[in-house]
Order: structure tokens, then sequence, then C-alpha cells
């Protein structure tokens, strides 16, 4: 039986990396490549912005010190837009240049040399400030779901459900393999104080089925007098 798996610790995480040094740029993409994370780079300010305008980074990794467009300029300039984290790095070490960045948006401050364990560590911290949902979700087959959101996808096709569909597809999938009767599924479910029939259980495997186009009911199996098993396919 295939067992709910929790993401790679970057999984679904956009980091754009930008830095006028190509062998830190190769060395932190290789790292947060390995690490599951989707990674953009940039070799300058301009371009930089030109990638985050359709990668849509989640955070920012940027040096201050680059020809042209400076990294406090870049930053300004990608906070004014669309929500993103940025973590500067620099080998200036002044409080004040900290101070500058800080002051303009900056949402970390890393000196170099750096540990890359230490930033992937301040790459978390700042998600799980920022972008908290994309921490909480759980791969289980081809079914991606996060109970933070209140959001299913089956074969990364979002499902829209309702409140209580959410709910009977999450205890379905999180029983996968084994065979539910309608009085367990009705007491997980809607609770042990429900006073309805067991038939709006049916009701709502129907409309399941409808949403995940299982006309054939071979991802939900009705068990003939037993009751309901999915199967990951």
């Amino acid at each position: 039986m295939i067992q709910p798996q929790a993401k790679p610790s970057g999984q679904g995480i956009k980091v754009l990396i930008v830095d006028d040094e190509p062998n830190i740029v190769q060395f932190l993409e290789l790292g947060l490549l390995s690490e599951g994370f989707q990674v953009a780079a940039a070799l300058d300010g301009a371009e930089a912005l030109t990638i985050a305008d359709s990668f849509a980074p989640h955070v920012v990794i940027l040096d201050v010190m680059m020809p042209g467009m400076d990294g406090y300029e870049v930053c300004r300039r990608l906070k004014s837009g669309k929500p993103v984290s940025v973590i500067m790095l620099t080998a200036k070490e002044h409080v004040d240049d900290r101070v500058r960045g800080l002051s303009i948006g900056a949402d970390d401050y890393m000196p170099k040399p750096f540990s890359f364990e230490e930033l992937l560590a301040r790459i978390q911290a700042r998600v799980r400030n920022q972008f908290p949902q994309l921490l909480d979700e759980i791969a289980i087959g081809p079914f991606t779901v996060n109970a933070t959101l209140k959001e299913l996808h089956y074969h990364g096709r979002l499902l829209e459900l309702s409140p209580t569909e959410f709910e009977l597809l999450k205890h379905l999938l999180f029983h996968h393999g084994h065979v539910l009767s309608k009085s367990v599924i009705l007491d997980q479910v809607w609770g042990y104080d429900f006073g309805g029939e067991e038939n709006i259980v049916e009701v709502y495997i129907r409309s399941l089925r409808d949403k995940l186009n299982d006309r054939e009911h071979r991802v939900i199996r009705t068990i003939r007098g037993a009751g309901y098993r999915i199967d990951l396919i």
C-alpha cells in the first residue's frame, strides 16, 4: 500500500537566485535543486526582474553588489509587485548596510561567506512565515492534500469540493486500501451526533466520483455489503 509522503523540504517552493558570480549561482542552484526546490537564476538585476515576472518566486536570494542595478534597487522593485520573500546576500558587513536592506523591504540578511545549511533554514523560515500553505501538503498517490487551504489536487488538477466533500475524500485517502462502512464514514466525517440517514454517504460518493471523472468506479470502489474503498490510480 502506498503511504502518504511528506514533501521533500523544497517541493512546490520557487526560489530565484540573483548573483553576478556564476560559481555562487551554480553552487546554490545545485544545492536547492537537490532539496526539491524549483529554481531560476539571474546574473544581474534587470534579468532578475524579467524572470521574476514570469517565474513568480516565493523566495529571492539576492546579492547586493552587482553591476548596473544593485540589489537594493532590485529588492525595492520586487517588493512593489507580487508577494515575495527576499534574503539578501552580501560581503558588506556594516550595520548601516543591513539596515538599508531591511528598510527597503528585505526579509532577511546573510553575510558572505555563508553556510548552505543556514541559508536553507532561513528559506524555510521565510516560507513558514509568508507562505505556510506550501509546507502543509501531503502527497498520496496521484492526490495532493493541503489541509491548511482545504484543497485537493488529483493528477495536478484542483478539485472543486464542498467542505464535506473535502473531508470525505481526505478521510478515504488517509485510509486508502481499506474498506470503510457507511456507519464508520458517518461517524468520522459527519460526527457521532449526526442524526441523518446513511444514504447521505452515497450522495456524496456519487458527487466525488463525478468530480474525479470516475465513471467506472475504479478510484472509489463500492464493496458490496461492506462499504467503500479508494484505490490510488
